[in-house]
Parts: C-alpha cells; sequence; structure tokens
C-alpha cells in the first residue's frame, strides 16, 4: 500500500516491460478470436513526468528519455505508442490503446486513490472494466475469461520480502484454473539468487513451457541497488524468444551500462 509508482514510471524497468508487452499484445491480436487481458496491478494509467513525483527520483532520464531521442527498429513500435498517447502511458493505456473492439481489458488496483484516478483516465471505454481488488485474488475470480484467450501481466509492486514466493505460489493455481492463458509476471533484479531461486520454484512447482526474458542495466550484485528486471512467460506466444532477444538488445544499447547487457531463457520445456 506504500508503493506508488508515480515515482518510478519511465524508468529503465518500465521500459523494458512496456516494450514486451507491446510486442505480446500485437501477437496475440493478430488472432481473429476476442482477447482478455487482466492487468493485476494496473496503477493510475497515464503518468505526468512532469510532476513532482517522477522529478523527485528522476529516473524516467534514464529510461523513456533517452528512447525518446533516438532507439533501434526493435523499440519503434513501442515508442511511438507511447508518442501518441501523450502523458507517459502505463501498462493499463498501453494495452487499451491495442485492444480491438471485441476484446476486453480489467484491470486491478488496490490503493484506493490510485483507483479512482484510474478509473477516470479509462472512463467511458465499455471494453474496460475497472476493480478495486487485490491484483492476486483477481487470479481465482476473473479465470478463466468467457473468451477463453488472455494475456495475464502479474507486475507486483514488491514491497514484501516474500513477494517471489507469493508470486510463485499464484501462478500454479491459476495456470491450473486456465492452462491456455498466456502469464506474464515482472519481477526486479538486485542480485541474483532471488531470481534464480523464483525460477526454480516454478520448475518444482510443475509448470510448463516457461521463458524468462532479463535485461540488466548493470551487473546484478549489490542487493540495495535495482540494476535489472525480469519477464516470466508462460504459455509464451510463438516467436517470442526471438523477438525479446531483439528488443532487449535494443534497450541494452540505449540504457545499459558497460556490465549490463540481457538474457533469454528457457526455465522449463513445453
Amino acid at each position: 500500500m506504500n508503493y506508488r509508482h508515480a515515482f518510478h514510471a519511465g524508468n529503465f524497468a518500465d521500459t523494458m516491460k512496456h516494450a514486451l508487452l507491446v510486442w505480446l499484445m500485437r501477437a496475440l491480436t493478430a488472432k481473429p478470436k476476442p482477447l482478455f487481458v487482466l492487468d493485476t496491478h494496473a496503477g493510475i494509467g497515464r503518468y505526468d513526468l512532469k510532476a513532482e513525483p517522477a522529478r523527485r527520483t528522476n529516473e524516467a532520464a534514464g529510461g523513456i528519455e533517452i528512447l525518446l531521442k533516438g532507439a533501434a527498429p526493435p523499440l519503434d513500435d513501442y515508442i511511438k505508442l507511447v508518442r501518441q498517447l501523450g502523458l507517459y502511458p502505463g501498462s493499463p493505456v498501453l494495452i487499451q490503446a491495442l485492444l480491438r473492439p471485441t476484446d476486453r481489458l480489467a484491470c486491478c488496483e488496490w490503493h484506493p486513490e490510485d483507483v479512482r484516478v484510474l478509473r477516470r483516465a479509462m472512463a467511458g471505454d465499455p471494453r474496460v472494466h475497472i476493480h478495486h481488488r487485490d491484483g492476486y485474488e483477481a487470479l481465482g475470480a476473473l479465470l478463466p475469461p468467457p473468451e477463453r484467450r488472455a494475456l495475464i501481466l502479474i507486475d507486483p509492486p514488491f514491497e514484501a520480502p516474500d513477494e517471489f514466493d507469493r508470486l510463485a505460489a499464484a501462478l500454479k493455481p491459476a495456470q491450473a484454473r486456465f492452462p491456455q492463458g498466456v502469464y506474464a509476471a515482472w519481477y526486479p533484479l538486485k542480485h541474483r539468487a532471488p531470481s534464480r531461486g523464483f525460477h526454480e520454484n516454478l520448475r518444482l512447482a510443475g509448470l510448463r513451457d516457461i521463458v524468462a526474458a532479463e535485461f540488466f542495466r548493470a551487473e546484478p550484485t549489490d542487493p540495495a541497488r535495482l540494476t535489472g528486471c525480469g519477464l516470466v512467460l508462460l504459455n509464451p506466444p510463438y516467436g517470442f524468444e526471438a523477438a525479446a532477444s531483439e528488443i532487449l538488445d535494443a534497450l541494452a544499447d540505449r540504457l545499459a551500462e558497460p556490465s549490463g547487457g540481457f538474457a533469454v531463457s528457457r526455465i522449463a520445456d513445453e
């Protein structure tokens, strides 16, 4: 409840998550059948990077502000959307921009003030539904959807020390309930032990068809410093591994320090 994304909007971790999210939305909307999207930790939708919270941390200066000055072609689709949508778009606004008339989006936000802002940002679109509820609880309440096709974005704030364990524990029953869903779970990288334990927990849970895409702004060796982030995909769409490598390579070219880089690896086979 203490986490407010306005202080971190547009940072390098945001750009990584959102660039991959745009690719996922394009891939999943290429098929004609309707798509349901669940954003479990939605935030407020749009962020003013000139406002006091963003300026206080100035994290966007090391992320989206660099990319807007020029980036490699794999980021063109994402950067074009950011320019088109005005105030810096969070995941709900990016997803909304890529929905078709037959698609739906459910956004969950637990912070009472943020959910009011989100409702105003998304008002007037019958395809979008805002829920003031815990995102993990929504995995049980909103799945499986009637569309039988879905992208589930899980982006916790990682305030709690056991967040990796909670995330792993949430994914197993969610996939058991709705096995054909595409699950995208974001996580921070400060040092490697927590993410390696997370990946191992997913394997031990018996989950299959898992790919991890990780971006390192710098070598992740300091438990007190956010130096990277990852996105675990369960049931990744065809072509994701190749596309993610191109996107992350383009991000590393513009945002990474000399010790940084990226990795796309398969955690579990189909």
